[in-house]
């Protein structure tokens, strides 16, 4: 016996074919992939690595605001250019209503300085056919004074022709003609015709002369209206109840009723 053989052997059991075979194709895959890892890991380490972030929500966002303010500015910008073109348009109609208003003004005065001119014509033509015709009657009142006798009645009578010449002249206060009167100066005037020369106020005509009464006034007597001495008004009776005077400013010199405007007295000067 050897010496040996009372010690245990430490060789290993010997394993079956078949799980030598397992255990080696493991290994072998195991290797290979570390030996494609392997391979993969040097490839990459030899090339950088560039990583790609794909952010598609963010870009969708962008694309939805640049096309936004795109839309935005394009619509400013022809807002701008609208109201560019109203304000021109404003401008122009302002412009063309100042200038048709200018043309309607001119128009007017035109128009205003034509009536007025045309006005002032026909007053002129009144004027003058008016004076013509007193003109006339005074011409004929004139020679018929001088041709007349001279009794009390023809003086009368001058005085009434003169007078009634005078009728439609104007009433002005402190007028004495040819063409405007008041009260006492038309009545003055018309007794000088017949060479009676009164007093030139209504206060002192009331006096000058015999006093009458109404009831037996007669034409050319001298009718006043007030007290005696204080009258403010005087005209002439010419018979069938009428009598005329300068009356006032809107009548001028007319011929009146005594029913209408009672006098208080009045005087024979003739």
């Amino acid at each position: 016996m050897s010496h040996t053989a009372h010690i245990p052997s430490h060789r290993k059991p010997r394993r079956s074919a078949s799980k030598m075979a397992l255990r080696a194709g493991v290994t072998g895959g195991v290797l290979s992939t570390l030996a494609v890892a392997g391979a993969s890991g040097a490839a990459n380490a030899a090339e950088p690595v560039t990583q790609t972030i794909e952010l598609p929500t963010l870009t969708a966002d962008l694309s939805t605001q640049v096309a936004q303010s795109a839309d935005a500015t394009q619509q400013a910008a022809a807002n701008y250019q609208l109201q560019a073109e109203r304000d021109e348009a404003f401008a122009k109609a302002a412009d063309q209503a100042k200038k048709d208003q200018l043309a309607a003004e001119k128009k007017a005065e035109a128009k205003k300085k034509a009536e007025a001119a045309a006005k002032a014509k026909a007053e002129r033509e009144a004027a003058e056919k008016a004076a013509a015709s007193r003109s006339s009657e005074r011409t004929t009142l004139a020679t018929a004074t001088e041709t007349a006798a001279a009794p009390a009645s023809g003086s009368v009578a001058s005085v009434i022709s003169f007078l009634k010449a005078q009728v439609g002249d104007a009433y002005v206060m402190g007028g004495t003609g040819p063409n405007s009167w008041d009260c006492s100066g038309l009545v003055q005037a018309a007794f000088k015709q017949a060479g009676v020369d009164l007093p030139r106020t209504s206060q002192d005509q009331s006096v000058s002369g015999t006093p009458v009464s109404l009831s037996n006034v007669q034409v050319g007597d001298v009718l006043y209206w007030g007290g005696a001495g204080s009258a403010y008004h005087v005209g002439v009776y010419i018979g069938n109840g009428q009598y005329l005077d300068a009356a006032n400013p809107s009548k001028g010199v007319v011929i009146q009723d005594l029913s209408g405007y009672p006098a208080s007295g009045a005087v024979r000067v003739l």
